[in-house]
């Protein structure tokens, strides 16, 4: 079984997020949009769509984790239920619950620093197709 295929997002913290996405736009030419965040397709692939992304969370977001956790790095896979089985079998700290959207299904491992890690299995068409 194949594990991580990519790269999906980065995620982190920030005490003005909206004023961040803005300076990367301005600077860095990412646009973001106020539900997903910063995101940009990967064209040059055919089959899956492919999108990377970047979410910038209030300072005091729990999604990323506890308090002193300021990131998040978001890796694409393509079976995140054997995956995540596999894991937890090899003694990963795995949350329990995979979420299911219209932009795939997410799962959350913790590495041994304690930083939290999403797993995402993403659609196989797009989100709109579906």
């Amino acid at each position: 079984m194949k594990r991580v295929i990519g790269l999906g997002g980065v995620f982190f913290k920030a005490r003005d997020p909206q004023a961040l996405y803005e300076w990367y736009r301005k600077h860095l030419g990412i646009e973001s949009s106020p539900q997903a965040g910063a995101m940009w397709r990967d064209d040059g692939h055919s089959g899956v769509p492919r999108v990377n992304v970047l979410a910038i969370f209030p300072h005091d977001a729990t999604y990323l984790g506890s308090d002193t956790h300021n990131f998040m790095i978001n890796f694409r896979v393509d079976d995140l239920a054997g995956l995540m089985k596999a894991l937890r079998e090899e003694g990963v700290p795995a949350d329990d619950k995979i979420e299911e959207c219209e932009y795939g299904k997410f799962g959350w491992i913790t590495d041994p620093e304690g930083n939290r890690i999403e797993l995402w299995e993403s659609p196989k068409s797009e989100p709109s197709e579906n």
